[in-house]
């Protein structure tokens, strides 16, 4: 059993592959390298070259696995069905041509939930007939993703999203054949739900296949909640705090991995902002890993 840690773009505040504020792709490889990470994701398709050889190299001259990639896009809202499409496949091939293993599947932000992330009795219900069709968007991809590019497809919880709260996960996985569909369990996004992600994980890592690692400041989701801070103004507040500083008990976290045998990647993802002075992505990043290597990963 192996359990390796990795990192991803969205550290250094990358979450749309055209925002003009992103770091260089290159940049990003070498910083993760230099913070002591042998794994990273794709990021938003588009961010790094359509080019197999080039980002090959690139991996390959800093010591690093392509580990997966995420597609964020509207799974919620049927018009921007071929959007969601576009950004799928292009993923799959990307991850396909360089033999990564993670497709991961997350619901972006919609405005009908941005304003009660984190309250999970304030917030907008689908109807049962937009529950079902955006089930089955989501079905989709994964199946695809397995039968035609052979990837391993996992459902991520984001705050905001429809996918947020551990109940509508839950009946995610109940009507979603696990053959196609597992989970990509983030424990920040899981812990801003209000929900616990150590007990969860317990019940559930026979369907986890891939993790990613993000923690919560307490004191910042104690007022967000109580204030009903929307989801942009939280993470301008530092909702997302560095490992080991929040409220998700890593030390538990690496025992129930370990005693299910997980065998695989863990991803840090600490979003960010990089333009905000004072942002440090390469230091958080170094931060993130010295503190996964003073408890054991």
């Amino acid at each position: 059993m192996t359990i390796q840690i990795g990192n991803a773009p969205c550290s250094w505040g990358v979450e749309f592959a055209g925002d003009p504020r992103n770091p260089h792709w290159l940049d990003v490889l070498r910083e993760n390298a230099e913070a002591g990470y042998r794994g990273i994701e794709l990021g938003p398709v588009g961010f790094m070259p359509e080019d197999p050889p080039q980002v090959s190299d690139a991996l390959a001259q800093h010591g690093l696995t392509l580990i997966g990639g995420v597609v964020f896009r509207p799974f919620h809202d049927p018009s921007q069905w071929d959007d969601v499409l576009d950004g799928s496949v292009r993923t799959c091939k990307a991850l396909r041509d360089h033999g990564a293993r993670h497709l991961v599947l997350i619901d972006s932000i919609s405005e009908r939930r941005a304003p009660t992330a984190g309250r999970v009795d304030a917030a907008e219900q689908m109807e049962p007939a937009e529950w079902s069709a955006y089930r089955d968007r989501i079905a989709t991809i994964a199946k695809m993703a397995t039968e035609e590019y052979g990837l391993v497809a996992g459902i991520h919880a984001h705050a905001a999203g429809f996918m947020d709260f551990e109940p509508e996960l839950e009946r995610l996985l109940d009507e979603v054949d696990e053959r196609y569909l597992k989970i990509c369990f983030d424990t920040g996004h899981h812990s801003y739900a209000g929900f616990d992600p150590v007990a969860f994980m317990k019940r559930n890592m026979d369907r986890i296949s891939y993790m990613h690692f993000k923690d919560i400041h307490p004191a910042v989701k104690a007022d967000v909640i109580a204030n009903s801070t929307d989801f942009y103004t939280a993470c301008g507040q530092g909702i997302f705090c560095n490992l080991g500083e929040g409220d998700v008990d890593f030390p538990q976290v690496r025992q129930v991995l370990l005693d299910a045998g997980y065998d695989g990647w863990c991803t840090v993802e600490q979003d960010c902002d990089p333009t905000i002075e004072g942002t440090d992505p390469l230091g958080d990043a170094r931060k993130n890993r010295a503190y996964l290597n003073s408890i054991g990963f």
